[in-house]
């Protein structure tokens, strides 16, 4: 199974991946922004690497070439808030015969600006204009979790724990689809 773990910047996706891991320690986290930043060496710079169909392309094919050689589950905390590109790729595990449990980490936009500016600025910082936290915060959307496809199992990062939220997300992945 691939647990997709979305939700704005600051939900608490890669919280909860940790902790999915710490109770699943034969899966394996695979962030796709990694995907990006390979792609960032090779091409021009870009306001947002998920515009690139080369990382759509490669996200999907990366997936499945850790579930088939590596992982029977693998966890992914990956912000996919273009409607267009989340169904490109959810389509394309789908399509591969991948089971997926897609869960929205929906969370209150003030709780979302709070967590991102209390964030530490990533080193590097590979936006164009320098700026991760402006570029973030551009990118709020509070009507993303109606927007989610059927299925998608949406539950509030704001108020539930990251031990909650596992258990939640684990009891979903063990109900047959």
């Amino acid at each position: 199974m691939i647990v997709w773990l979305n939700g704005g910047f600051g939900a608490g996706k890669t919280t909860l991946a940790a902790e999915l891991h710490r109770r699943l320690p034969d899966a394996v986290v695979y962030d796709p922004e990694d995907v990006g930043l390979m792609l960032s060496k090779w091409l021009p710079p870009s306001e947002d690497f998920q515009d690139l169909p080369s990382w759509r392309e490669l996200v999907v094919a990366t997936a499945l070439s850790l579930r088939r050689h590596h992982a029977r589950t693998l966890i992914v905390p990956m912000s996919l808030l273009r409607d267009g590109y989340r169904t490109e790729i959810l389509d394309g595990l789908a399509a591969a015969g991948e089971e997926v449990l897609h869960v929205f980490l929906d969370t209150a936009p003030e709780v979302l600006r709070d967590r991102l500016r209390a964030r530490t600025p990533p080193p590097g910082d590979h936006r164009p204009d320098g700026s991760a936290l402006d570029w973030a915060l551009s990118r709020l959307d509070p009507a993303a979790a109606g927007r989610q496809p059927a299925g998608t199992l949406v539950l509030r990062s704001d108020r539930l724990t990251p031990t909650e939220l596992a258990d939640t997300v684990l009891a979903a992945a063990d109900r047959p689809s």
